[in-house]
């Protein structure tokens, strides 16, 4: 099947859909990106993930020639062409055509592309029996090196994170920050339940601040759960009755199993349940018609 790409501007083939090899999002990964969601002709949260995007580019120097309405009817039109109703969206930014060399104002025009297609990135037995996860000996960089509330482009450490799990025969790693304490997963955020309260780490200890993570904070409010935000170690996961993962892709995931340790019962506890539940429930419901 060949998709249809909106680059810079136009609808064009995924066999036409190129960038230069001179692009510094291809050479030095100065870039930045969103992956976003659409359910039953609906993109779920999409002016959260625009208005994040503004902000990684603002954070990064990068100026961008389109308005935040530009790139919701970019996000559409590319949906639409597709014919998809549910499925994902990854948009990209790059700085666009430079020279050999790091300077960044030496690209003139930035570049964006976008591609809507479906996606499954974990298996469904996985949902119903929860994910076994390793900690990874890669760690989260340090915010003072860059914020992880930049989606940047250079996403080579989780890369590496992520082969490590693969290579340990799981799918998913926790990742820790420099200091220890846990940050997030290769490509989700954790939440631990204990004692009927939600707790997940503070966006200072190097998680980003997902949007699906957002939802959480919204469902566990109306739901009259406590959620708060906590420094957390490997112990705290250890010992946690329920543990579940949250991200764009993955949705709400649960986990049963860290570097060979149950989690609780070793199943999907019922606040992890009931969480899945009402996300399903507000993702099939709400959100900007294409």
């Amino acid at each position: 099947m060949d998709r249809t790409i909106w680059l810079d501007g136009k609808l064009v083939p995924e066999s036409e859909a190129k960038i230069s090899v001179f692009d510094h999002g291809l050479l030095y990964g100065d870039g930045i990106f969103e992956g976003i969601r659409f359910y039953n002709g609906r993109v779920f949260r999409l002016e959260e993930h625009t208005k994040r995007l503004f902000l990684s580019a603002k954070a990064i120097l990068l100026k961008l020639p389109w308005t935040e309405e530009e790139v919701n009817q970019a996000v559409c039109e590319t949906v639409r062409a597709n014919g998809l109703q549910d499925g994902y969206i990854r948009l990209v930014i790059t700085r666009g055509v430079g020279g050999l060399g790091l300077n960044p104002y030496l690209c003139e025009t930035p570049s964006m592309f976008i591609i809507a297609s479906t996606i499954s990135l974990y298996p469904q037995e996985h949902y119903e029996k929860g994910l076994e996860l390793i900690t990874c000996g890669t760690r989260r960089p340090a915010p003072g090196a860059l914020s992880p509330q930049v989606k940047s482009l250079n996403y080579l450490n989780n890369v590496m994170a992520k082969a490590e799990a693969i290579k340990a025969g799981c799918v998913e790693g926790l990742m820790l920050n420099e200091q220890g304490y846990v940050a997030e997963c290769t490509g989700d955020n954790i939440f631990l339940v204990k004692g009927g309260k939600v707790f997940t780490p503070p966006i200072s200890d190097g998680s980003l601040d997902g949007i699906t993570r957002q939802v959480i904070f919204e469902l566990c409010a109306a739901a009259g759960l406590t959620l708060e935000e906590k420094t957390l170690t490997r112990y705290d996961v250890f010992t946690a009755d329920e543990c579940f993962l949250t991200g764009t892709a993955a949705e709400v995931i649960p986990a049963t199993k860290l570097d060979e340790r149950e989690i609780g019962a070793g199943v999907p506890g019922p606040v992890t349940q009931q969480l899945l539940a009402a996300f399903i429930e507000v993702t099939r419901s709400t959100g900007t018609p294409f």
